[in-house]
């Protein structure tokens, strides 16, 4: 009990502190105005000191951490105003003080609010089918090939594939998409996402500690406890500005030897949420790339992103959806091009291959419906053959096809296929039925994307792909690409990062095992982290959790904008402070009226932080 009472108070210490202050500010007042200066001053003076005390535990923390800050010059101000005498003046920099603290957390509350609805959304118990009978488990005992029963509003737990016709699934957690999705038979699903239909099944395919939003979450807490190196900056201009305001009341008493002047400086330069105004500015701006579907993992990431001056992108899965996807159906005489591809389809239920999956959701997207197939042998990596609807279906390799369905070669339905396509050959009833042509396809808005890198200030486009050089070279030239460099090995990758560095900061995009080693030695590494593998995405200081690159155009302008006003308010607020030192400093500010002005600036600069949002 006594843990949870100490708990409770840490977390809500500044909101006891200035209501203190503020108690003591009005009982001082009432006890001066009815003719009690003494006891006012006592009472103004214990309204500090709790206040105080907490402000010396906080310097002496930060000071074994190695850390000066300006609230150093907060208890001088505190100490001096009590020491000579203006107890009313200390407690008014007490009160504004711990107000400036409520402010500080109500705007760090506030930059994180979609950050931190995104853990509560953590699914902690699952539906499992035992046989034929349903149990409640916790999330933790869930392994992959467990069958688990998704009903409607429940948040996926773990990452799986869904086993009944289709799902209806909103994703507007992990994409921001918000209209529901279908998600077809044997399709992805990932966890996070939440049940917007009928109930399903889902097939788990890793257990919750390694699903997408475990891995999603982890990002967004070390990305909340990240430090930036613009807030390490702003914490050393405390140095610089701690020994001005020391200076500056120095020369004040030399020249007047006017304590009230003193203190009076000493009061104006009192910082309260100044320099804090950095990380709120910079963690509302990473709220907002979250809101886009673009998860930042720290503010010193976000900071990079506002100077970038060169993208590097990989090809498949990120110019490219990384997908064979069919791009032309050529039958012979007497087959149409859906026959041709039911029959495949329907062969393909029962093999496991990628192009099987590319096939049957072809089908499925024409509303073709497909066959049980039987009597099914597969020949690994080089095609199956089997009956469907009372006919032998060979589906496969041009010679493969050929030679199980005892007929001549497709070669005349290949000559005009594009040597960078992958094909499929299908004979139906012992005659070739047809061609499928399957291709990986330039995603829609990569040209888009390219062309706004170029407008918000990126100077220099550079495809770099471990596929073949001349296919690689054929998507750069259509994209507009400044430097094509294909058949890289992940190594190739890291030094084509390294020899863009002279032209300025560096942001790498990819989505696959190869890339990890790039995006981790890239200023900025960017990961397709909606379809891309674990690696990437834990490698790269950006994750983009929706399939799509024009986010990060908006993100990379979210970071420019965030820096920007982080800039403004440390230069606002330290200048404006400055001016008020010099007005102290010829007696034209006394200590009560320069603690109030002092604490307006304050949250004037904290609220203009808070701008980041919008």
């Amino acid at each position: 009990m006594h843990l949870d009472v100490a708990e409770f108070l840490r977390i809500h210490q500044s909101r006891f502190l200035i209501g203190f202050a503020a108690l003591g500010l009005v009982v001082g007042a009432s006890l001066n105005w009815s003719g009690q200066p003494v006891a006012a001053g006592w009472a103004w003076s214990v309204a500090t000191a709790p206040v105080l005390l907490a402000l010396f535990v906080q310097i002496v923390i930060s000071l074994r951490k190695g850390d000066v800050g300006l609230d150093i010059v907060a208890a001088l101000s505190m100490s001096a105003a009590l020491a000579f005498g203006e107890p009313l003046a200390a407690n008014v920099v007490a009160m504004m003080y711990a107000g400036g603290q409520v402010l500080e957390d109500f705007a760090q509350g506030r930059a994180k609010k979609e950050m931190t609805a995104l853990m509560g959304r953590v699914a902690q118990t699952a539906m499992r089918f035992n046989g034929d009978v349903l149990q409640q488990v916790p999330i933790a005992a869930i392994k992959p090939g467990d069958r688990l029963l998704i009903r409607q509003g429940d948040v996926l737990p773990v990452d799986g594939r869904v086993a009944s016709n289709v799902a209806v699934l909103d994703l507007s957690a992990l994409t921001g998409e918000s209209l529901p999705q279908n998600i077809l038979k044997g399709s992805e699903a990932l966890s996070g996402s939440a049940s917007a239909g009928a109930a399903f099944e889902l097939i788990a395919s890793r257990p919750a500690a390694e699903s997408t939003y475990a891995g999603i979450v982890r990002l967004v807490e070390a990305a909340q406890s990240s430090k930036a190196p613009m807030v390490r900056m702003a914490d050393r201009y405390a140095v610089g500005f701690l020994a001005l305001t020391v200076t500056i009341a120095a020369i004040t008493w030399f020249l007047t030897q006017d304590t009230i002047r003193v203190l009076s400086v000493l009061v104006v330069a009192t910082p309260c949420p100044l320099i804090l105004a950095v990380p709120v500015a910079l963690i509302s701006g990473m709220s907002r790339t979250a809101r886009m579907g673009v998860l930042v993992k720290g503010g010193g990431v976000l900071e990079t992103m506002s100077r970038i001056r060169t993208v590097i992108l990989d090809k498949t899965g990120t110019v490219t959806h990384g997908q064979a996807a069919i791009t032309e159906i050529k039958t012979q005489k007497g087959f149409a091009d859906g026959d041709v591809l039911k029959a495949a389809a329907s062969l393909d239920q029962a093999s496991g291959h990628v192009v099987a999956t590319a096939l049957i959701k072809a089908a499925q997207s024409r509303d073709l419906a497909l066959t049980a197939p039987s009597d099914v042998v597969e020949t690994p990596g080089t095609g199956i053959k089997g009956t469907v609807d009372g006919r032998t279906v060979v589906v496969g390799g041009n010679g493969f096809v050929a030679r199980e369905s005892g007929t001549v070669r497709a070669d005349d339905l290949l000559k005009d296929v594009d040597p960078a396509a992958m094909t499929v050959t299908v004979a139906i009833g012992g005659k070739v039925a047809g061609v499928i042509v399957l291709q990986d396809q330039i995603r829609t808005d990569a040209k888009t994307m390219l062309q706004d890198l170029r407008q918000s200030g990126v100077k220099r486009l550079v495809l770099a792909s471990g596929d073949r050089s001349d296919i690689t070279q054929e998507v750069g030239r259509h994209l507009g690409f400044d430097l094509v460099l294909g058949s890289l090995s992940p190594d190739g990758k890291v030094a084509a990062g390294r020899s863009e560095l002279d032209s300025g900061p560096v942001m790498m995009v990819g989505d696959g095992v190869n890339d990890a080693p790039a995006l981790a030695a890239a200023d900025v590494g960017v990961a397709m982290g909606a379809h891309g593998t674990a690696s990437s995405s834990e490698a790269a200081g950006v994750v983009l959790l929706v399939d799509e690159l024009a986010p990060l155009v908006k993100a990379m302008a979210v970071a420019r904008r965030s820096r920007i006003i982080a800039v403004q308010s440390v230069i606002a607020g330290l200048g404006l402070s400055l001016c008020a030192m010099g007005f102290a400093s010829f007696g034209y500010l006394p200590p009560v009226e320069g603690a109030l002005i002092q604490e307006v600036i304050d949250v004037a600069v904290i609220l203009n932080a808070l701008r980041a949002l919008r």
